[in-house]
């Protein structure tokens, strides 16, 4: 795989699950990677691991975002939240807050990122998506509605990026291994009234011809590919990573 040697990658959620696997991939590529997340001693560790930088940003201060000016060639939108409810319990905040992480902020910082990426006729956007931008599932209507959104700034994204050298791809994980995945074992379980024992087969995977969770590094690697010049012609996917859910 051609690596990223002289290139700059950005990362947010960078600091552990998905977000630190996709900054080792990359930083094993030979680009210098720099953490982005709200917990700025875990981005500290993190960048120190891999020879990278930390940036410590709440990137649910969206003002703070619209004046800013990325020299970044690789961007991997990544951070993220979940919350499990019913519609009619789902608090209106919340879901707005959701809005605002896993949309909005990666539109500002695409924004950000554009300019540098069309002077230089090179960049890499990664959405880390899900399943669930692309299929629906109860009790996640804040996290449905948001990946459903990111897909398709994605693909606006690869249209105008096309003639500039950029791409945009969103990857699209089932349930992986992560932190994310293990807090929300309780609410699934109270939400459809069952065990915790009885989530992993009977909820998370209950749709998945394979039957594991997927690993964080499995996504890395298909970010890594995604930001190599092997895939310069890859551009407005979803690249689905989900065991078979999708095929359904």
């Amino acid at each position: 795989m051609p690596d990223l040697d002289g290139r700059s990658a950005l990362v947010t959620g960078g600091a552990s699950g998905i977000g630190a696997a996709c900054a080792r991939a990359l930083a094993g590529m030979g680009a210098t990677v720099t953490i982005a997340d709200v917990d700025a001693e875990a981005a500290e560790s993190m960048a120190a691991e891999i020879g990278g930088r930390a940036w410590a940003v709440d990137l649910l201060d969206v003002a703070a975002l619209e004046t800013l000016h990325l020299e970044t060639d690789v961007l991997v939108n990544n951070a993220g939240i979940q919350t499990v409810a019913p519609i009619p319990e789902f608090d209106p905040a919340r879901f707005r807050a959701m809005q605002v992480l896993m949309v909005e902020a990666p539109f500002l910082l695409i924004r950000a990122a554009l300019p540098h990426m069309y002077s230089q006729a090179f960049g890499r956007i990664v959405n880390v998506s899900s399943v669930h931008g692309l299929r629906a599932s109860e009790f996640k209507v804040a996290y449905v509605t948001a990946k459903h959104a990111l897909e398709g700034l994605s693909k606006v994204t690869a249209l105008e990026g096309g003639s500039h050298g950029v791409t945009s791809n969103c990857v699209n994980p089932g349930y992986v291994r992560t932190p994310l995945v293990t807090k929300q074992i309780a609410d699934q379980a109270r939400s459809h009234g069952i065990s915790e024992d009885e989530v992993l087969d009977k909820v998370l995977l209950t749709e998945s011809a394979v039957k594991r969770l997927v690993e964080p590094e499995e996504v890395g690697s298909l970010v890594g590919w995604l930001a190599s010049a092997n895939a310069g012609m890859v551009t407005g996917a979803s690249y689905s990573m989900d065991g078979g859910w999708s095929a359904r």
